[in-house]
């Protein structure tokens, strides 16, 4: 099978439609998939559910779907410090729902195993528990909580081969691999291609198995979210 294709809007062909989930690794500005975004805007595919731990920052990763009116639905954990993403919500234009961080990668890994449901004590008493069965376990109460899956995942890796066995970089591995088992149809942008055979069996994070489509990916911006600094010591 050719999994190896020559830019990401080749990748995405025959593969989006309006209406469809799509789940995008990243955590804040890190591992986000720089290519595929903006070729997934450029596609005009609207009506869109997204999954991710947020939806990018001013100008940079999904914010750019957010801006184009394509997402209709947020499945997100963190939705601060974006304006456009509380002004839309606020007004009604965006629905949005939320989990705590944990179950929402929880909730992509059992996606990804298989498992159609699990429970858990985070959220408990609270708004995320309202319409969740609540179940008690030895003395203490759990809230039900359902796998998360997708149409199409996106995902960003360090270095791959034509296989798709893909390794991930210290924090950009983040959403990454676990979205990358979740998705009917999965495409991974890597920086780094290596010869097929090459990378060391225990050391990749993303088995080929699970990945349908790879790019090359070009032209990676390094942004840092919060950059703080002190003056050194004489």
């Amino acid at each position: 099978m050719q999994k190896l294709f020559g830019s990401a809007e080749e990748a995405l062909e025959g593969v989006l439609f309006d209406g469809m989930t799509i789940m995008s690794g990243g955590f804040g500005l890190v591992g986000n998939p720089e290519n595929l975004i903006p070729a997934i805007k450029a596609s005009g595919v609207k009506d869109l559910t997204v999954i991710s731990n947020n939806c990018g920052a001013d100008g940079f990763g999904l914010y750019a779907l957010l801006a184009n009116g394509q997402i209709r639905k947020m499945v997100s954990s963190y939705v601060g410090e974006n304006k456009l993403f509380e002004q839309l919500y606020l007004s009604g234009d965006l629905e949005l729902e939320l989990n705590p961080q944990g179950t929402l990668a929880e909730r992509i890994r059992a996606g990804g195993a298989g498992i159609p449901a699990f429970y858990t004590a985070t959220g408990v008493g609270t708004v995320v528990a309202e319409g969740k069965p609540v179940e008690a376990f030895e003395g203490k109460q759990y809230v039900r909580e359902t796998w998360l899956k997708a149409d199409l995942s996106i995902v960003r890796a360090w270095k791959g081969d034509a296989a798709g066995n893909l390794v991930y970089r210290k924090t950009a591995r983040n959403f990454n691999p676990a979205m990358a088992s979740a998705g009917r149809v999965t495409i991974a942008e890597v920086e780094e291609f290596v010869e097929v055979g090459s990378l060391d069996p225990d050391q990749i994070h993303t088995p080929g198995i699970f990945v349908d489509r790879v790019i090359q990916g070009r032209d990676y911006a390094r942004q840092i979210e919060k950059l703080t600094v002190r003056k050194r010591e004489a």
